[in-house]
């Protein structure tokens, strides 16, 4: 197996938010990343790529211009060799022994899911850009179904939409595709006016966004419910068949749409590594974010166990904000004096449709627009790149100008083969 050596002496798996920020930060100094993707998604403005508001190219960066000076392997790392300080990656260019001086894994998460009858072969997950033009595509294709079909029952489970997890992504997924659902059918699918649509927000937790302090978490439930959101909290799935989906208080609800966004669990890929990992299966660090027992091996982001000094006895959650003063002090780390993470959050934020969302921020509670316009100027703030921040403006002023565009494109990426 051909032997490389990592830029910088620092070699960093996964181009996530976390990995990018880390590399990003080093500069100069260099740095190797080995990534499957060659851009970051910035997961918060996913539900607006999802709805359209937002073009989906412009809520990804493309690694190599967020880190000019680090070199990018497209692949994966499928082993870790301590003892030769060396990772196998398997890359577009073959397979590789990429050795380091330090190593830093930043492998994120993947969607959680359940063994629920029905869900993997007829559910919808939402966790990157994929899977938001796939959904977008989706939703659309239920309107012309609804819009096609004489039979009323039928009509009836395409405008059916059950999202379970009532997180950020459930909550703002759903009022993102509604508004897009109700745009459409007042403006282009007259037909379908008359007729009822169902949406549907299910969490096990006993309230939506609890994330959240509690009055604004009320305000968001009773927006939605406003709406004509059905919200069942205490409530869990128990199976979906492509056509309706039980609930566990008894409820059926007919939908052809199920979208899970019932939270994250750190790569599996990190438990192929011999790293310690906790019980949920995330690599346990210290306060410097080293990996416990190891001295050239860091870790940060979703796939760890992140302790933060300014909240003793607790590990930071998986968000971009936490991701991002993590991956600031694990750069200083590497090449200067170590200090102990600490990071306290400055607030929190969401938003829920066009010109509503809720926003926690030092102390200051806001809600309804003001809440809206402080969610979006926080997440133009944490997305890298001016370029990117000026597509996203700019997405944003066309929006305010011109109706929802309502193209279904799910032909793109199957396209017809040549015939002789």
């Amino acid at each position: 197996m051909t032997t490389r050596e990592a830029r910088g002496g620092t070699l960093v798996i996964g181009g996530g938010y976390a990995g990018s920020i880390v590399a990003r930060k080093l500069g100069r100094l260099g740095a190797t990343i080995v990534s499957p993707d060659n851009f970051v998604l910035y997961t918060p403005l996913l539900p607006e790529a999802a709805s359209g508001m937002l073009e989906p190219r412009h809520v990804v960066v493309p690694l190599r211009q967020m880190c000019p000076h680090a070199e990018l392997l497209l692949g994966r790392a499928v082993s870790l060799d301590e003892r030769e300080r060396a990772v196998v990656a398997e890359t577009l260019g073959g397979t590789y022994a990429v050795r380091y001086q330090r190593l830093v894994i930043a492998l994120g998460a993947i969607a959680r899911s359940l063994p629920v009858p029905g869900l993997s072969e007829h559910g919808r997950g939402f966790k990157d850009v994929a899977d938001a033009i796939a959904l977008r595509n989706h939703v659309l294709r239920t309107l012309e179904a609804a819009a096609a079909t004489l039979d009323p029952a039928e009509a009836e489970r395409q405008l059916g939409y059950v999202f379970v997890g009532a997180g950020y992504a459930g909550v703002e997924a759903l009022a993102e595709l509604g508004d897009l659902v109700h745009d459409a059918v007042r403006r282009d699918f007259p037909e379908l006016r008359e007729r009822p649509q169902r949406w549907v927000l299910v969490d096990a937790a006993e309230r939506i966004l609890h994330e959240v302090p509690q009055r604004l978490g009320r305000y968001a439930a009773q927006e939605l419910q406003g709406r004509g959101v059905e919200i069942h909290v205490g409530t869990t799935l128990t199976s979906y068949d492509g056509r309706a989906a039980a609930l566990s208080d008894g409820t059926v609800v007919p939908a052809r749409t199920l979208v899970w966004t019932a939270g994250v669990r750190a790569n599996p890929v990190v438990a192929e590594l011999g790293l310690p990992l906790d019980e949920r299966g995330r690599v346990v660090v210290d306060e410097m974010l080293r990996v416990r027992g190891r001295e050239d091996i860091w870790a940060l982001g979703d796939c760890a166990a992140v302790p933060n000094t300014a909240t003793p006895g607790r590990v930071d959650p998986p968000t971009c904000q936490h991701a991002l003063r993590q991956a600031r002090q694990l750069a200083q780390n590497l090449h200067g004096p170590q200090r102990p993470y600490g990071y306290r959050m400055l607030g929190q934020v969401a938003t829920l449709g066009r010109y509503k969302g809720i926003a926690d921020v030092l102390g200051l509670r806001l809600r309804g627009f003001p809440g809206w316009f402080v969610a979006r100027t926080y997440h133009l703030y944490a997305l890298p790149l001016l370029p990117r921040r000026i597509r996203v403006v700019t997405d944003w002023t066309v929006a305010l100008l011109f109706r929802r565009d309502v193209s279904e494109l799910s032909a793109v990426g199957h396209p017809r083969r040549l015939e002789p």
